[in-house]
């Protein structure tokens, strides 16, 4: 079956400003963009709202593009057309794809992206799952590969209930690995014990900085990922046992970390940071084209992304807003297709 013609036109959404008013990202027409060499066209079949995303449109991220920008780190669709000889295997085939560093985003009916920056998705994985292949599985890929490097033989994380969360705790029970949980509702707690999750407490419970503490030091752990920073920053590092490191790698509470300078003077603990845009940009190395190898034959079973509202480019202001209120419940993904006839 003759693939359809690219279009010279395509609905995008662009923000204007960088001030989290639901009004700065507009549907916009745009001329289809064409690639160059090393370059791929995907049409766009998804792309879901992350956290990162919500940083960016409000200017909070720590990349920030010329305005006027289309947002989106990350999608699926499939590959349309070629820039050069490089890219013609992959033309007709559905893609997973992170859009360029400085360049434009996926919220978009058609979207440039550099060619290694796409990974053909396998049979078993959807485009709703594809969508958010990158992102989230890949960081929890390779914080639980750096546990294993550092042998640390029990772990503890906040945002347990987050998509990250489920999948760090997945890997952490396919591995044979302790993991104390920690999430912010009571509601969390029973859906973490639903998946199997065995310590697990909400940070809004009485004694919790006590519970935490004696969980860790019973558990031993070593190592804990934290997605909340601000004051549970330095909750977390109080409760492990001398020597232990928190990694963070997200920032929800939208506030600075928060530590006890006693914890690393004294108590030899150590705080550092993660972030998957910097770790892809070193390359090809042994620790990427593991992950590359791995992270997709788990995407769709072990590490499932759950998706609670489908939303065309036009439903901006309600996408972000679902987005921003619970992430516990599941993605938000942008459809372009949905929109198409608007």
């Amino acid at each position: 079956m003759k693939a359809p013609p690219v279009p010279v036109a395509m609905r995008a959404l662009v923000l204007n400003a960088y001030d989290g008013r639901p009004e700065s990202l507009q549907v916009q027409r745009r001329a289809v963009p064409r690639p160059t060499a090393g370059q791929v066209l995907v049409r766009m079949a998804a792309s879901p709202i992350n956290p990162a995303d919500l940083q960016f449109v409000r200017g909070q991220y720590g990349i920030r593009n010329s305005l006027p920008a289309v947002p989106g780190f990350e999608g699926s669709g499939t590959v349309v057309a070629s820039g050069g000889l490089a890219g013609q295997l992959l033309v007709g085939r559905r893609v997973a794809c992170v859009a360029p560093v400085g360049g434009d985003g996926l919220w978009a009916e058609y979207a440039v992206v550099p060619l290694q920056q796409c990974i053909p998705l396998r049979a078993h994985i959807t485009n709703e799952q594809g969508a958010s292949l990158f992102v989230n599985p890949f960081t929890a890929w390779v914080l639980m590969e750096r546990a294993r490097a550092g042998q640390h033989v029990a772990l503890a994380q906040t945002a347990a209930a987050s998509s990250v969360g489920r999948m760090l705790g997945a890997l952490a029970r396919r591995r044979g690995l302790p993991m104390v949980h920690v999430v912010r509702r009571a509601e969390q707690v029973e859906l973490l014990r639903g998946l199997g999750a065995e310590h697990v407490l909400s940070s809004d419970e009485p004694e919790f900085q006590e519970r935490l503490r004696l969980m860790c030091h019973q558990l031993k752990v070593t190592l804990a990922f934290d997605a909340v920073a601000g004051r549970l920053t330095g909750q977390l590092l109080s409760a492990l046992p001398e020597g232990g490191r928190v990694t963070v790698y997200g920032a929800l509470s939208e506030q600075e970390c928060r530590i006890d300078p006693g914890d690393v003077i004294f108590g030899r603990k150590t705080v550092d940071g993660f972030a998957l845009s910097e770790w892809a940009r070193r390359g090809f190395g042994r620790e990427q084209l593991k992950a590359l190898m791995g992270v997709p034959s788990l995407v769709g079973r072990e590490l499932e992304t759950p998706v609670r509202a489908r939303l065309p480019l036009e439903s901006a202001g309600e996408a972000v807003r679902i987005a921003s209120a619970d992430m516990t419940s599941g993605k938000v993904l942008f459809v372009p297709e949905q929109g198409a006839s608007t």
